[in-house]
C-alpha cells in the first residue's frame, strides 16, 4: 500500500435536501514521493478529493487510507494528531496569521504538536525554503512569491508524509510559479513527500510525475509523465 490511498471512493453532499455527487467511485494509489497534479474543470472533485485525502472530510462510501490507516475509523483525538503529523496543507491565499511573524507562523504546528524545540526546528524549515533572513518580518512585508515559501515551510513544520497544495501557484506571477513549483518538486524528491496538487496551471502539469483528470467527480484519465518524458 502506497503512502496515500483511495478505495472505491464516493462522496456526496446534501444541498436543498437533494443529494449532490462530488465524487464518483475513485481508486488511487500514490506513492511515497510521487509528485501528483489534479486537473480538471472547477467543480470537477479536485477539491473534495484533496480534503479526504488530509481527513478534513470522510466519503460518504469507500476508504481513504493514509500511511496504511483508514481515516473513517480513526476517532476525534487519532484524527487531529494525523492532520497535524502526517499531513501538511498549502492554500493559494497562504493564510499565514498575520499578527505572527515569520518564524512565528512556522512555529505554531510546532508548539501544537508538542515540539520539545520549536525554534530551532522552525528556523530550520525556513532555511530548507530559502527564508531565513526573513526570519524576523511580518507577513505584510513580504511579497506574494516569500509569503507561499514560508507557507510552505509551516506546512512542512511537522514532516509529514503529506503535502495537499491547493492552487498554490494560483496567486503568484509566472516566474514566481516556476519557484515554487520547483520547490514541490524538491520536496518530492529530497524528503520523500507525497505531493498532491490541484492546479489549472500548465507550468505545474509539468512538473508532476503523474497527472490525474478528473471531469464530474470520476477520473477521466491517468497519466504517467515520466513515461512520456
Amino acid at each position: 500500500m502506497g503512502a496515500l490511498r483511495l478505495e472505491h471512493v464516493s462522496k456526496d453532499y446534501v444541498t436543498e435536501g437533494s443529494s449532490v455527487p462530488a465524487l464518483r467511485d475513485v481508486s488511487l494509489d500514490f506513492r511515497a514521493g510521487e509528485f501528483v497534479a489534479l486537473v480538471g474543470r472547477s467543480g470537477c472533485g479536485k477539491s473534495t478529493l484533496l480534503n479526504l485525502a488530509g481527513a478534513m472530510d470522510f466519503p460518504t462510501s469507500g476508504a481513504v487510507w493514509l500511511d496504511g490507516v483508514n481515516t473513517s475509523t480513526l476517532t476525534d483525538s487519532a484524527l487531529t494528531r494525523v492532520r497535524r503529523g502526517k499531513v501538511g496543507f498549502v492554500f493559494q491565499s497562504f493564510q499565514l496569521l498575520p499578527t505572527l511573524s515569520v518564524t512565528e507562523n512556522v512555529e505554531l504546528p510546532l508548539m501544537l504538536a508538542g515540539h520539545k524545540q520549536p525554534r530551532a526546528a522552525a528556523s530550520e524549515r525556513l532555511r530548507w525554503v530559502e527564508m531565513d533572513a526573513y526570519a524576523d518580518r511580518m507577513p505584510y512585508q513580504l511579497s506574494g512569491g516569500q509569503t507561499q515559501r514560508v507557507a510552505i515551510a509551516r506546512a512542512l513544520a511537522n514532516t509529514p508524509s503529506i503535502l495537499l497544495a491547493d492552487e498554490p501557484t494560483g496567486n503568484l506571477d509566472t516566474a514566481t510559479s516556476e519557484v515554487i513549483l520547483a520547490l514541490l518538486r524538491r520536496i518530492a524528491d529530497e524528503l520523500g513527500t507525497t505531493v498532491l496538487m490541484a492546479t489549472h496551471s500548465l507550468e505545474a502539469i509539468g512538473k508532476a510525475d503523474t497527472i490525474v483528470r478528473l471531469h464530474d467527480g470520476r477520473i477521466e484519465s491517468i497519466v504517467d509523465a515520466l513515461a512520456r518524458r
